[in-house]
Parts: structure tokens; C-alpha cells; sequence
């Protein structure tokens, strides 16, 4: 059966309140004294008992793609699986590449497929999904990534309980060659402090929840930044951002598996994460006033200038790293690869089999 695309707005109103399996509401106790649990897509019952006094928030999910049919389909299908009892729409993005129509459905759970009319690259691509969107909440997977089941009932719900919160993070599963390892961030409130010292990249884009009006143009937050160097580093940027407001609620479990390696479109390109890390410095000087996360970012640029055969920035950029924390392993990686003892891309395969990248 074919289905109409809708090619406006997807009108974004609050969802009904969670209902149990037949007509009891939830919340109220099931026979026995155990709370009913509502039925969701795929016949799995769901808990709702941490939300049984509100509404649950129409959300809708923005997947940006570019040439990866199979890993899309994997991806929207998580999300479509996902045991949110409330209104959940998608968006697919389809950025530098010919949209396929066949994706978009009009059922209770509905697929928009549009081409990126905004900044060609990643950032563009999600904000053409917002501004498509009017739901209350936005989130965003990226077309390599796989969602838990649980994963936007979990956020939604810790967002919702949190005052003043705009935006929700979790922890992720990195999959590497066939092998998962979970990352964790220790702690469910990140602040700019944390993002400073660390780019933190257990807080993948993967797993971006947040209050669409404030990604607008006109809102708090913003929107993604389209200007940053290969749409690289846009996700600290817009966390940075957010947690200068409120700190960011975080799920600290692994609800997204981020798949690493041959599928990531940026693994190789030396001169993008140096020009964005540089602009990220620039933009925010919370990271170079904070020596150990200064010193960072200044030993991946030491080791991206290495992997690309500049020896002069390579020296240059180690000294600084030096300069600011002496313990910062970077520069042993990036004088290792100035002396030819290793290669960038060896350490870098190494780190990625545990989970971690440079």
C-alpha cells in the first residue's frame, strides 16, 4: 500500500496521556496492585509510571543521510521501534544525494523525506529537519547509528522532570569491528566545566534531545552551527552552548550504538579536524582557559598535523600541548609519529578496538 508524502510542516501538538493495555489509564494499579504498562509499536509493554501524571511531548527525530541506504533503513527502523508512548515523528534528511521517496509513510508513526535546502554537510542537513518540524522536542540519529528501544522514553522523561532543562544527552555503545564498548560520562548533569576539559564524546549527536525552540534561529540555544569547517565539531559547539544556559540532563547509559570506522565520512580528513578544532578555540575560550583541556586540543592538532605530513605545525602544536599539561598523552602520540616510530592511523586503530579515538 503506497502512502501519501507530506511535503509541509509536521504539526507538532502534545501527545494524549500514556494509556495501559485495554482502557485503563496508566498510573493506575493493574489487578494485582502492580501498575499497567501501555502497549507499544511491535506489542512490547512499557513502563509509564515515571511519567503517569503528565502528558508525554509530540518529538520529533531528524536523521541527516548521505549515501547509506543500508545503515539509514537500520536506523529508522530503531527509531520507529521505540517504546515512547507519545507522538513521535521522523524527518530524513538526504544531504548531497537524490531523496528516496519511498522512505516517507503516513502512519501513526510518520517518515518526512526532504532534501537539505539549507548549508551542504551535517549541520545544514539537521536544521532543515527542524525548522520542518513543530513538535515540542527535537532529537537528532545520525544514519550510521542504532537507538535502544528505550532510549527517547528515558530522556524525554528525565528532561521533562528537570527545571528549566533544554537539553538531554546519554551515554553510548561504541561498535567497532563487531565489538561494543560502553562509554559512560559518571555523572547526570554536564556542564561547561566538563565540556572544557574534555569534549566528552560518550555525548554523541546521536543522542541530542532538546526543546526545538530553542534550536531556532530565534531561540536560546540556536541552531546548529552551519559554519563550522566540514559540519565537524558542530555537536561541542551546540553542547557548549546549551550547557552555558542549564547544565545538560544526561542519561548515563549506553542507549545508542555509534557505529566507528569505515562508515564515518571524516575518519581521514586531517585538514577538517584541524581547521574545526581551531575554530572551536576561537569560538569558545572556555577551552583555552582551561589548561588541560587546552592541552587537548592541542595535541589533536599535533597529531592531525603528523597524520598529514606537516612536521612544522606538528612541532608547534606539540610545544603547546606540553606547555599547558606535560602529562597530556597526545604529545607523546604526535612525537612518536614526528620521529617515525609509529603512524597516526596505527594508534588510532588501536584506540578505536577499545572505544576511544585520539
Amino acid at each position: 500500500m503506497k502512502h501519501k508524502v507530506n511535503t509541509g510542516r509536521f504539526d507538532g501538538t502534545r501527545g494524549a496521556r500514556p494509556v495501559a493495555a485495554g482502557s485503563m489509564t496508566a498510573g493506575q494499579p493493574a489487578a494485582g496492585g502492580t501498575r499497567a504498562a501501555r502497549p507499544a509499536a511491535g506489542g512490547v509493554a512499557v513502563d509509564t509510571t515515571s511519567a503517569e501524571r503528565r502528558e508525554w511531548p509530540a518529538v520529533g527525530v531528524v536523521i541527516p543521510t548521505r549515501n547509506r541506504p543500508e545503515l539509514l533503513r537500520k536506523a529508522l527502523d530503531a527509531v520507529r521501534a521505540q517504546d515512547y508512548p507519545g507522538p513521535l515523528r521522523v524527518i530524513v534528511v538526504f544531504d548531497q544525494a537524490e531523496p528516496d521517496l519511498q522512505l516517507a509513510t503516513a502512519d501513526h508513526r510518520p517518515v518526512l523525506v526532504l532534501a537539505n535546502w539549507r548549508q551542504v554537510g551535517l549541520a545544514g542537513a539537521r536544521n532543515t529537519g527542524i525548522s520542518a518540524l513543530d513538535t515540542e522536542l527535537v532529537a537528532f540519529c545520525d544514519d550510521d547509528d542504532v537507538w535502544h528501544p528505550s532510549k527517547l522514553r528515558r530522556q524525554v522523561d528525565a528532561l521533562v522532570r528537570t527545571p528549566d532543562a533544554e537539553f538531554a544527552t546519554c551515554a553510548i555503545e561504541v561498535e567497532f569491528e563487531g565489538v561494543g564498548h560502553p562509554r559512560l560520562a559518571g555523572t547526570d548533569a554536564v556542564t561547561v566545566e566538563h565540556l572544557a576539559r574534555s569534549r566528552m564524546s560518550m555525548l554523541h549527536s546521536s543522542g541530542f534531545l532538546a526543546r526545538r525552540e530553542a534550536l531556532l534561529e530565534s531561540g536560546v540555544i540556536g541552531p546548529v552551527s552551519e559554519d563550522a569547517p566540514g559540519s565537524q565539531n558542530e555537536d561541542w559547539d551546540l553542547l557548549l552552548r546549551a550547557a552555558r544556559r542549564h547544565p545538560i540532563v544526561h542519561v548515563d547509559e549506553p542507549l545508542v550504538r555509534v557505529l566507528w570506522g569505515r562508515s564515518s565520512f571524516y575518519t581521514y580528513e586531517y585538514s577538517t579536524k584541524i581547521s574545526s578544532l581551531r575554530w572551536m578555540m576561537a569560538r569558545h575560550p572556555e577551552i583555552s582557559g582551561c589548561r588541560p583541556g587546552a592541552a587537548r586540543v592541542y595535541g589533536q592538532l599535533a597529531c592531525w598535523s603528523a597524520a598529514a605530513g606537516d612536521k612544522r605545525q606538528a612541532w608547534r602544536w606539540t610545544r603547546e600541548t606540553v606547555r599547558n599539561n606535560w602529562r597530556e598523552p597526545r604529545a607523546a602520540i604526535a612525537l612518536a609519529a614526528l620521529t617515525g616510530a609509529v603512524k597516526v592511523e596505527t594508534v588510532l586503530t588501536a584506540l578505536h578496538r577499545r572505544g576511544h579515538g585520539i
